[in-house]
C-alpha cells in the first residue's frame, strides 16, 4: 500500500471564532465535512485551524525543552516518573509497545494536564465550597452564585458519585486519568508553565471547533443537541497533554516498520508498518486531539528544518486509504 498525498483541511483562526458565534448555520460547515466527512469518505478526520495569535511565540517556548527534558540525568527523569499512574503521567521512556509488542525506546514522552493539577483535589475542593455557598446564601450575592455554578458545571458528569470515598475509587480505579501532574520543579522548571499554556491553548482553539462539529450535525440530524461535543470538551477537565521527544537514530536500529526484504510479490505495494516507526498505528482516545507541529533539532540542539521528505503524519482516511505525509503548517494547531 503506497500512500496518497493529500492536503490537509484549513480553517483561519478568525473564521472559526466568527462560525462560532452563528448559533444557525456555521459559515465553514463545508470545510468541516471536507475534514471530517462520511464513513465512504476520503476525508482525513483532521483540520488545521491557521493563524492562531499566540501559536507561534508558545510553540517556539514549549517545544526546544523536549530534548532538555530528555537529556536530564537519569536520577533526575526518575524522580518524575509516575508509575502508579500507569506512566501515563510525569516522564515515560521504553514503556509504550509499538507492532509486534516490542517496547518503544526511539522516544520518551512527558504526560500532564494542563487544566487541572491535581483533579481529584481540585473537584472535591469545588464540592466544599458549592456545599459552603449553599448553606451562606445570603452572604453571596445572586452574580456570584451565577458565576460559581458555572465553574462548577464541569463537575455534571461526575454528580452520581456523591461521597469523597467513592470519588477517591473511582480515581485509584484509573490513574492515568486522576494522578496529580508531577513537574520537574528543580530540573526544568520552565516546563510547567510553558505546557500548560500551550495545553490551554489546544484545549481553546478545540472547545470553539466543537462548537462548529455541533452546529454542522445539528442540521443535518433532527434532534442531536447542537452542545454536545462542545460541552464535553468545555466542563469536562480530564485533559492529556503529551510532550513528545524522538531520540536521534543511526538508521540502523531494530523497529516496526523493517524492509520486507524476499517477500517481493513483483507490485509496488508495500505493507503500512513502514510507515509507522516513529509512533506506530494507533487510534487517540478521547472527543478530540490537538496537534502542535513539530521543531526539528540537530545534534547540536540546533533548530533545522525537517531532514527528512517521508517524515511526517500519516493517516489512514475514512475509506482506507493511506496517506502521508501530511505536512501540518508551522503556524497551525491540527
Amino acid at each position: 500500500m503506497m500512500p496518497r498525498k493529500a492536503d490537509i483541511v484549513k480553517i483561519a483562526y478568525s473564521d472559526l471564532v466568527t462560525a462560532c458565534s452563528n448559533d444557525h448555520q456555521s459559515s465553514i460547515d463545508d470545510l468541516i465535512e471536507r475534514a471530517f466527512g462520511n464513513a465512504n469518505s476520503s476525508s482525513l478526520g483532521i483540520i488545521a485551524i491557521i493563524d492562531i495569535p499566540s501559536l507561534p511565540s508558545l510553540r517556539s517556548k514549549l517545544l526546544p525543552l523536549a530534548p532538555k527534558l530528555a537529556a536530564l540525568p537519569p536520577q533526575q527523569l526518575e524522580e518524575i516518573t509516575a508509575p502508579q499512574s500507569q506512566y501515563q503521567v510525569g516522564w515515560s521512556h521504553g514503556r509504550e509497545k509499538l507492532e509486534g509488542d516490542k517496547p518503544d525506546f526511539s522516544k520518551g514522552s512527558y504526560y500532564a494536564n494542563p487544566l487541572m493539577d491535581d483533579l481529584v483535589e481540585s473537584m472535591l475542593e469545588r464540592r466544599r465550597y458549592k456545599s459552603t455557598s449553599q448553606h451562606d446564601g445570603d452572604k453571596i450575592s445572586v452574580h456570584d452564585k451565577q458565576q460559581m455554578e458555572e465553574v462548577l458545571k464541569w463537575d455534571e458528569s461526575l454528580n452520581q458519585i456523591k461521597s469523597e470515598e467513592e470519588l477517591r475509587q473511582l480515581a485509584n480505579a484509573n490513574p492515568a486519568f486522576f494522578a496529580p501532574n508531577v513537574w520537574p520543579t528543580k530540573s526544568l522548571p520552565e516546563l510547567e508553565n510553558a505546557l500548560k499554556e500551550m495545553g490551554q491553548l489546544i484545549h481553546q482553539v478545540g472547545v470553539h471547533l466543537a462548537k462548529c462539529c455541533d452546529l454542522y450535525v445539528a442540521t443535518r440530524c433532527p434532534g442531536y443537541n447542537p452542545n454536545t461535543l462542545e460541552n464535553i470538551l468545555l466542563h469536562s477537565k480530564c485533559c492529556k497533554a503529551r510532550l513528545l521527544h524522538y531520540f536521534a537514530t543511526d538508521g540502523t536500529s531494530d523497529s516496526s516498520n523493517t524492509d520486507n526484504e524476499g517477500d517481493d510479490k513483483g507490485d509496488s505495494s508495500t505493507d503500512d508498518t513502514e510507515f509507522s516507526s516513529w509512533c506506530g498505528w494507533h487510534n487517540d482516545h478521547g472527543s478530540l486531539t490537538g496537534l502542535v507541529p513539530a521543531i526539528y533539532h540537530d545534534e547540536n540542539g540546533n533548530i533545522v528544518q525537517c531532514p527528512d521528505e517521508n517524515a511526517g503524519l500519516y493517516i489512514k482516511s475514512r475509506n482506507g486509504d493511506l496517506v502521508g505525509p501530511v505536512k501540518l503548517p508551522e503556524n497551525a494547531l491540527a
